[in-house]
């Protein structure tokens, strides 16, 4: 499966997860695949401040993605970087 497939699959994990983010007032953004096959995501809205997304994180958006491509080795959050 080449990297533009496993965004796909991603991606369509994400869509799976994303309406229950949105009724909590939040949503999640893919932002990186690695070639060691570790996805980096990014919480928007209500869920960046949340003290509820680490456990998001585990158990529902890994658990998605996991479950969708097996050989994804991690998913980590990443804050938002600022400009300077």
């Amino acid at each position: 499966m080449n990297k533009e497939q496993i965004i796909g699959k991603i991606n369509v994990a994400l869509e799976q997860i994303r309406p229950f983010l949105i009724d909590d007032g939040g949503d999640i953004e893919l932002v990186e695949v690695t070639d060691d096959l570790t996805v980096k995501v990014k919480f928007l809205g209500a869920c960046k401040s949340c003290n509820m997304n680490p456990s998001t994180l585990k158990g529902g958006v890994e658990e998605a993605i996991k479950k969708v491509i097996p050989e994804i080795k991690a998913v980590v959050a990443i804050e938002e970087s600022l400009e300077v």
